[in-house]
């Protein structure tokens, strides 16, 4: 079993559950603003959503916003754009590139 030194020092980003990390309270608010203005909104809404990845290099942001795009609504097609698909590219690209894939 691992010490609680090893796992500190062995966790990385990727690592972080997906519960501790939408708990930032930026990503909160955004979150709160998007609800429900998805079909009215669809590119503004992913306006901002690039505004909140900025240079597209930070994992954890990544990891938050590509699992908000594979949601419910998006995964059963409820809600859908083509600027959607295009973030939802851009996002994987990146994850794929800091993964050296």
């Amino acid at each position: 079993m691992k010490s609680i030194q090893q796992f500190l020092t062995e966790t990385t980003d990727w690592d972080i559950p997906m519960d501790q990390l939408v708990k930032d309270r930026t990503w909160q608010r955004l979150r709160e603003e998007l609800v429900g203005t998805w079909k009215e909104y669809p590119v503004e809404n992913c306006r901002k959503l690039h505004r909140y990845l900025q240079q597209y290099n930070n994992i954890k942001k990544l990891r938050i916003v590509m699992n908000y795009l594979t949601g419910t609504g998006f995964r059963t097609g409820r809600i859908k754009h083509p600027s959607i698909t295009k973030l939802r590219k851009k996002i994987s690209d990146a994850m794929k590139k800091m993964r050296g894939k």
